[in-house]
């Protein structure tokens, strides 16, 4: 994590100075990108979204208040909002491709070919499960897991309260536990 004061005094210098912006741009592009991505299933569709988004925030910045959370949130809202329209603009159901996930978590299990087998099979389960579950909470999902935020972060970001995101968090791991539940049975 980065120092809040640092962090809001280089932000301040980039209300000034474009370059103090390019700082801000290399320190959060990477985790932009893979929450686009992540939304949309898309790396050429998450690299044009990225560049919207830091396009918009180079564009806004003077607006930029900080309210408490760190500079990633407001990010992180604009990215939301984008990935929104442009589910809204394709008018198609939305996937999240965890499929790079997937191949992180079998090179990091057993080197024994039939638990990796059965783990393969249990991972591709719950993916196909979360592909299942409501956009907002596959998002919580994401945010959570993949970028590893806060729930105050969250809550920013979704524009829920923290304590309406830890509840979301809880219903969304019981759905998840039934489903696997019922189809163990």
């Amino acid at each position: 994590m980065t120092d809040p004061q640092d962090e809001k005094t280089l932000i301040d210098k980039a209300k000034r100075d474009p370059a103090a912006f390019g700082i801000l741009y290399e320190r959060y592009v990477e985790r932009i990108f893979n929450y686009i991505y992540y939304r949309t299933g898309s790396a050429n569709d998450a690299e044009d979204l990225t560049g919207k988004v830091f396009f918009k925030a180079m564009g806004h910045i003077q607006n930029y208040r900080h309210m408490g959370l760190p500079f990633s949130a407001w990010l992180y809202r604009i990215a939301h909002n984008l990935v929104a329209n442009y589910h809204r603009d394709r008018a198609r159901k939305q996937e999240v491709s965890l499929d790079d996930m997937q191949g992180q978590t079998l090179v990091q299990t057993s080197p024994q070919p039939e638990p990796r087998l059965v783990r393969s099979q249990e991972v591709e389960n719950l993916l196909v499960m979360i592909r299942d579950l409501a956009p907002y909470r596959q998002e919580l999902l994401i945010l959570k897991f993949v970028d590893q935020l806060s729930n105050a972060e969250i809550g920013q970001i979704m524009r829920k309260s923290e304590g309406a995101i830890k509840s979301l968090y809880h219903r969304t791991l019981l759905e998840l536990r039934e489903k696997m539940e019922s189809e163990q049975e």
